[in-house]
C-alpha cells in the first residue's frame, strides 16, 4: 500500500469577499505542480459560497462534475434547459461533454451554501448531461452513490469511476474492496476522525491510496467520509 496524506491546512485555497474554496489539487492561482491530480480525479473543491452569491454562466467541457451540498442550497441553470435547487443531502451530476454552459448560486439569501465540487476526466467524450437526485443513505456504511454502472439507485457518469458516502452514528471497522486493482482511493474526511494503517485523518483531511486491493479503516462515531475510487 501506497498511502499520502494532504492536511486541511496543506490544501490550496481562494478566498474572495463571497467565496471560501479550499481545494484538493492544482485549481485557479493554486499552481502546485506536485499535485496536479489524482489520476483521473482533477478537482476537489470545497466552497462556501455567500448568500445570494455564485459563479455566473460559464463553460465547461470533458469532464464529469459531481456536485454534493452539505449545508445550505444551490440553484443551478444550464443551456440544456435545466433548472432548479439542490439541498443539503442531495446531488448533481453534469456530464459537459461536447459542451455547456451553466451557472450556480447560493438560493438562500440569508445563508451561506457548503459543497464539494469534483472533476472526473471522461472516458470518452458525449453528448452533455444532467442529473440530480436526493441522497438515500444508509448509516453506518458506505454508500454508493455515483458510478460509470448504471443502476436506478445512483448516479451514473462517463467513467469507471465509484463514490462512496458514509454517514457513521457509531464506531466501525469498515473494509473497502477495490472495483479495480489498478485504481486508486482517495478519501475525504467531511468531519470526524478515521484511521487507516495506523495514520489518523481528522475533519478535511484527505488520503490518497495506490497499490492495494482493499483498504481497512477504522471509523469513529460521529463522522463522515467521501471515498472515491478512481483509474489512474
Amino acid at each position: 500500500m501506497k498511502l499520502q496524506i494532504r492536511r486541511s491546512e496543506e490544501r490550496g485555497k481562494t478566498k474572495l469577499d463571497w467565496l471560501d474554496s479550499r481545494h484538493g489539487f492544482s485549481f485557479g492561482r493554486y499552481n502546485n505542480e506536485n499535485n496536479i491530480n489524482f489520476g483521473k480525479l482533477v478537482v476537489f473543491n470545497d466552497d462556501i459560497i455567500s448568500p445570494a452569491k455564485g459563479f455566473g454562466a460559464h463553460p465547461h467541457e470533458q469532464m464529469e462534475i459531481v456536485t454534493i451540498v452539505l449545508e445550505g442550497e444551490l440553484k443551478h441553470e444550464d443551456t440544456l434547459g435545466n433548472k432548479g435547487v439542490i439541498r443539503k443531502g442531495e446531488l448533481q451530476r453534469m456530464s459537459a461533454g461536447t459542451g455547456v454552459f451553466h451557472s450556480e448560486f447560493n438560493a438562500s439569501k440569508e445563508e451561506n451554501a457548503h459543497i464539494l465540487q469534483i472533476w472526473i476526466e471522461p472516458k470518452s467524450i458525449e453528448k452533455p448531461s444532467y442529473e440530480d437526485r436526493k441522497l438515500n443513505l444508509e448509516k453506518n456504511k458506505l454508500n454508493l452513490i455515483v458510478s460509470g454502472e448504471k443502476n436506478k439507485n445512483m448516479s451514473y457518469f462517463n467513467q469507471d469511476a465509484y463514490f462512496l458516502l458514509g454517514e457513521f452514528t457509531e464506531n466501525k471497522k469498515e473494509v473497502y474492496k477495490l472495483k479495480n486493482k489498478n485504481n486508486g482511493v482517495y478519501i475525504f474526511v467531511i468531519e470526524g476522525k478515521i484511521e487507516i494503517n495506523g495514520n489518523s485523518l481528522r475533519t478535511e483531511d484527505s488520503s490518497t491510496i495506490t497499490e492495494v486491493e482493499e483498504i481497512t479503516m477504522q471509523i469513529d462515531k460521529n463522522s463522515k467520509i467521501l471515498l472515491i475510487e478512481v483509474p489512474q
